[in-house]
């Protein structure tokens, strides 16, 4: 993919300010372009696909749909993003800010992508879905071969799941090489219900990271490689993602959104424990946030 997505830097933790144990590398993908993981496949799924000058269309919660936009402006293409209504004010105003034609309605990501699909029937634009491919997967996997590059013998990588595409790239790329945790807020376990009923399942979405998360079901692809790599799930509160969220900022001046936390919670919880000399390495993987909600100067 050359120089169409950033190589994301790589920071080392000191435990004690982080109340971890043990040596934690934190992977920043949220300075990647468009503030998040998301352009890794969408590039690769347009790419592979072809696109002529009718453009791309897609459903997100905003991340995906903010990687198809920066895509479509890269390549000269028109662009359609359909958005539920829960989608943040901040990352709707970005996707207009690169072009793109914004189409908002319903109330989870499920309803944009149904009305995406009914564009898509009366268009010959692309359609590129935000998880649930084998180019998409394939895609978001080269954060992980940059993550192995960057970093020394990982023993352990924490990534927060929606629709599982990050998690199914990550999972394949470190299979029989590195453990994989998926990450999900308790409010969202689109990974954990499919594996308890054996295969995808509906769940209901909600809380503080539905924006990015919000998948009402995991996407076989996704979960085919998890659960080839022995992928296990751990569940995190609202609470401990908001924690997990301040921190970021108090430690590191890294304005994450919620779902771009939620790996990170997992450590500071106590969710995920690692042993005393496990090397664990974290994905923060979006931030397409308003930082107003911090608490931007502690007290002293």
């Amino acid at each position: 993919m050359g120089l169409r997505v950033r190589r994301t830097p790589v920071v080392e933790l000191e435990p004690e300010a982080f109340g971890v144990a043990g040596r934690v590398s934190l992977k920043l993908e949220l300075l990647q372009h468009s503030g998040s993981f998301k352009p890794r496949g969408a590039f690769n799924s347009v790419l592979s696909a072809g696109v002529s000058g009718d453009g791309l269309l897609a459903a997100s919660g905003g991340n995906h749909g903010l990687a198809v936009a920066y895509v479509a402006r890269t390549l000269g293409v028109p662009a359609e993003v359909f958005v539920p209504a829960s989608a943040s004010p901040v990352k709707i105003n970005r996707l207009r800010s690169y072009g793109a034609t914004v189409t908002v309605g319903g109330d989870f990501y499920a309803d944009a992508y149904a009305a995406c699909q009914q564009r898509a029937a009366e268009s010959r634009a692309l359609v590129v879905h935000a998880y649930d491919g084998f180019a998409t997967v394939a895609g978001q996997g080269t954060l992980a071969r940059e993550l192995d590059d960057q970093t020394s013998a990982i023993d352990t990588v924490l990534v927060a799941v929606g629709g599982g595409g990050l998690m199914g790239g990550v999972a394949s790329w470190y299979l029989g090489r590195a453990r994989v945790v998926a990450v999900e807020p308790a409010r969202i376990p689109t990974f954990a219900a499919a594996l308890s009923a054996g295969g995808p399942v509906d769940v209901d979405v909600g809380g503080v990271a539905a924006d990015s998360l919000g998948a009402r079901r995991i996407g076989r692809v996704g979960f085919a490689a998890a659960v080839a790599a022995g992928v296990k799930s751990v569940l995190v509160t609202e609470e401990a993602i908001l924690t997990a969220r301040q921190v970021l900022w108090d430690e590191l001046r890294v304005a994450a959104e919620a779902g771009g936390a939620t790996a990170l919670a997992a450590l500071i919880s106590g969710a995920y424990r690692p042993a005393a000399r496990e090397r664990v390495a974290v994905i923060v993987c979006g931030g397409n946030t308003d930082p107003g909600d911090l608490n931007l100067i502690p007290e002293a």
